[in-house]
């Protein structure tokens, strides 16, 4: 017996991979024949496992059922999930902290101590800095990612960041989330463009318009353009400087939000940003370390540039101080 039932639990693993298995493979796995791994299968049904055989070929596929059942995780699975939901629960769609909680207490229960203790330590080492991002409906975010994937028009109420609202008809291209907040990157119909959208500020609209066929995204892929937008395109000031260093080099010294890095050869890369003034330009770019030649920008930016190496080379015409000066100052 318990041979048997170690064997429907590698059955049973098998099966999670979610690929296709002849009754030859999984018998050959599991060093069985196929009349027993046919009974195996019939014995993962009645305990509630929709187990689902292809004509023909008789092959085997674990589908979804009307109920959730047992799962078989390996550790990494395991961790990633606890990890997962304790992200959940003080993350940025509203109304899933508690379940989430839920759902990590179970799982915590059930987890061999030497898990158990590895989703301690990293939760236990692990601070949150920051202020978490605008909340969104979980219906919201679900009518959207519907709407993506098959393709259909969306129509939804959008409030701006001036607090103006309006009516958008778009044809949904993806659902992002980007610093710790969710975009819907759509072409806009009326508009004629594409445009970026805080799915916070959605109220969508039923039911969804009709059918469309993609278009490319700007930019060669949907991240890009939207880092596009976020960190240059919607500050009033832009520049783009050639940075002296790789783009995989430089990559690491851009955060997030920042800026777009675009590679240009094996020695150098392009760097994109936008700020609300020139000197917050300026300390951005010259926050990467690393040397650059300014390609595009206004006429205030290069000012701002040239008063900020005034400033650098007056703070250094009297350093080192002289050996006489008094010992404080030298502390100080």
């Amino acid at each position: 017996m318990l041979e048997t039932s170690a064997r429907l639990l590698r059955l049973l693993a098998l099966l999670q991979t979610h690929r296709d298995w002849t009754g030859a493979d999984l018998a050959e796995r599991l060093d069985v024949t196929t009349r027993t791994v046919r009974r195996d299968v019939e014995r993962l049904r009645e305990l509630g496992y929709p187990v689902h055989a292809s004509q023909g070929t008789a092959g085997y596929r674990l589908g979804a059922g009307a109920a959730l059942p047992p799962l078989l995780l390996d550790d990494e699975e395991a961790v990633a999930i606890a990890v997962g939901l304790r992200s959940a629960s003080d993350g940025t769609v509203a109304g899933i902290e508690e379940s989430s909680l839920r759902a990590l207490t179970k799982l915590e229960q059930v987890l061999p101590p030497r898990l158990r203790q590895r989703v301690r330590t990293l939760r236990g080492a692990t601070v949150r800095v920051g202020v978490p991002g605008t909340a969104v409906e979980p219906d919201t975010l679900m009518a959207i990612a519907e709407a993506c994937q098959r393709r259909e028009r969306l129509r939804f109420d959008y409030r701006a960041h001036s607090g103006a609202t309006s009516v958008r008809s778009v044809e949904p291209h993806s659902l992002v989330h980007f610093s710790r907040r969710w975009y819907l990157v759509a072409w806009d119909v009326d508009r004629a463009d594409w445009r970026s959208f805080r799915a916070d500020r959605i109220a969508t609209r039923v039911p969804t318009g009709p059918r469309f066929t993609p278009r490319e995204i700007p930019e060669g892929d949907v991240s890009t353009y939207l880092s596009l937008q976020l960190s240059a395109r919607s500050w009033p000031y832009q520049a783009t400087v050639l940075l002296h260093k790789p783009a995989a080099g430089a990559s690491g010294s851009v955060w997030p939000g920042m800026g777009v890095v675009e590679a240009v050869d094996e020695h150098s890369c392009h760097l994109h940003v936008g700020a609300d003034t020139p000197e917050a330009l300026v300390w951005m770019i010259t926050s990467t370390d690393i040397d650059f030649t300014l390609l595009s920008g206004p006429k205030e930016l290069a000012t701002a540039l040239r008063s900020q190496a005034n400033r650098c080379d007056r703070a250094l015409r009297n350093f080192p101080p002289p050996e006489h000066a008094p010992k404080a100052l030298l502390d100080e």
